[in-house]
Parts: structure tokens; sequence; C-alpha cells
């Protein structure tokens, strides 16, 4: 398997620099284990296809984007994107269904309701395309190129009439494939696409998709190695993080800010010592970038509506952290 620089001219795609790996006929093995995990279930573009309602504008009655439309335009870009390279179905997670009935089974109780008489959709949904030929190792560890996207409807004003601007999150970023944390940074996440059509829509996530630099990605990722706390400073920086929820408004001004809660923060602790690929050291000391790992693993127990805003802190916060030692080390 073997790494060479992307080609933007070669491929006639958008110029951005991009690491490649060459298959050569040799199957590449993608987790499909779950990249959030809290209060979400796995879904399918067929369930959702099929299955699932789709909520209305209230005044006129006509049907807000959907979650599969959402989908289908983002695999859209990523296949005209990188046609040259494997790029897997997309992986779906849900939260909050929102159910309901036919009118003819409205008198029924709810353990007689029939499957044809049920009728559900998630007010929340994320999904992620992963591009496996599209890969670096850090560390020893594989990561590769990931798109996706969350939709919530409870940020769209659903008693509006069609052409009301309609809420979107994107993202690009990699994916580090033993544990399927997602590291994504402020230059690959959109927070929040307003847009009154799917053509816009398209148009933001390939704006996106087309100008995102992974090889400045991955470097910084990189430098994370060269980093790293001791036992103390490690403790240090987990006491401080869980005093900041608390700090009065005043004083969180000039401290990078920290969107992980107690529990995020807990299972950051927790796999300092045990984690199998990001743990500490035999000596107590963990790098940057393997406390970048714990926080983004912390992360998957995010709800989907914070779920990208704490990865996107991870890598900010991680990076400040970077450049805290580097001054540190010149003084």
């Amino acid at each position: 398997m073997e790494l060479v620089l992307y080609n933007p001219q070669e491929h006639q795609q958008p110029a951005n620099t991009l690491l490649t790996v060459a298959a050569n006929n040799i199957q590449i093995a993608a987790s499909r284990s779950p990249f959030i995990e809290a209060n979400t279930v796995e879904g399918s573009l067929t369930e959702l296809r099929h299955h699932h309602i789709i909520p209305v504008f209230a005044r006129d009655n006509e049907p807000l984007i959907s979650q599969v439309d959402f989908i289908e335009v983002a695999e859209e870009v990523v296949h005209s994107t990188f046609p040259a390279e494997r790029i897997l179905s997309p992986f779906i997670r849900l939260s909050h269904p929102i159910k309901g009935r036919v009118p003819e089974a409205r008198n029924k109780p709810a353990s007689e309701l029939m499957e044809h008489e049920k009728t559900i959709y998630y007010e929340r949904m994320a999904f992620i395309i992963e591009v496996p030929t599209i890969a670096d190792t850090i560390d020893g560890e594989r990561l590769s190129l990931t798109i996706g996207g969350v939709k919530a409807y409870n940020l769209d004003n659903l008693g509006g009439r069609r052409g009301t601007e309609e809420h979107f999150k994107i993202f690009i970023g990699f994916k580090v494939s033993v544990c399927t944390n997602l590291c994504v940074w402020s230059d690959g996440f959109t927070y929040d696409i307003r847009v009154k059509s799917l053509e816009q829509l398209k148009l933001a996530i390939f704006h996106l998709v087309s100008s995102f630099d992974a090889i400045a990605q991955l470097k910084k990722m990189e430098a994370l190695q060269r980093y790293s706390l001791t036992e103390q400073q490690f403790a240090q920086l987990i006491g401080r993080c869980r005093m900041y929820q608390h700090l009065p408004a005043g004083l969180k001004q000039g401290i990078p800010q920290m969107q992980f809660g107690d529990a995020q923060i807990n299972a950051v602790c927790r796999d300092y010592y045990r984690d199998q690929s990001f743990c500490r050291d035999a000596g107590g000391d963990i790098s940057l970038w393997r406390l970048y790992n714990l926080l983004t693993a912390a992360n998957k127990q995010s709800y989907i509506d914070t779920f990208l805003d704490r990865a996107v802190n991870a890598s900010t916060f991680t990076s400040e952290l970077a450049s805290a030692l580097e001054h540190k080390g010149c003084n």
C-alpha cells in the first residue's frame, strides 16, 4: 500500500491536496462501530426512504428537505469530487423518535397497533460517508477521510411555509479506524448552514469538500505527537476542566473553552489508564495526540445536537494546549 500525493489536475477534481492510498486490489477493512453512541440508534437509507414520514411546513403543507435528500446530495458531491476513490455507503445514527399513527387507528391501544398503522420519523440525524482509500497513519493508527452532517428538525421553523430557511451542519475530516473517533477541526466544519433549497445545500457541501486542505489538518494532528503531559500535568488539567463549568463568566475570558461535561471528563480519566490504543505510557506521560483521541472518544457519548461542536472543541482545545507547551518550552 503506497501513499502518494493527490493530484487534482490529473483527476480533474477541485484544487485541494489530499493523501491518496493506492489500493492495488488490497481489501481495506473499514470499521462500522458507531461514531456516536449516546441516545442514538442505527438507521439506513432504505428505512428512512420507505418507512419514515417527512415533516412539512405547517402553513402550506409542503415538505422540508428530507434527511434522505440531505444524505443523497452529500453522496453525490463526494462521488463527483473523488470519482477514482472507494466510497463506503453512509453510516447513519438517529435520535429523538417522533411517533404517530394513522387516523384509522386513533382509538386503538398502543399494544394492539399493527406495523402499518404506526408512523415515525426521527427529529435528529447524523451520518458519515467514509473514503477509505484517502488515508494516512499517525502514531501507528490509520485515519481515513470522512464527510458527514447533522440534521435536526427542532432547529427549523415548522410553523412557516416553503422557502423558510432550513438548518444543517456539515463537516469533513478524518476518522481513526481503530476506534471510529472523528477528527473534526474548525476549517472542516460549517456550524450552521441555512438554505432554502436542496441546490443551495448541495453547493454548500461542495464548497466545504472542495476547499478542504487535508494535508494541513494531518500536519496539525501529527504535530500533537511532539508534545506530552506528565501525570501531574494531566491531573492538573483534568481538575481545571472540571472547574471550568463553574467559573464566573468574567474568569472564562482568555481561557480555552471547554464544552465537555463531567461525564466526558470522567471517560477521559478512565481511558488515560485503560484505553488500549491511547492510554498513558509506562512513565505516566501522555502525548497530546493520545489525549486528543481520549477527548474524541469521550465525545461519542454526546447527543447529536452537541456532537460536532464538541468535536471541534476537542481539536481547538488540544491545539491551544500544544501552543501553550510550545511557548513554555521557548521561555
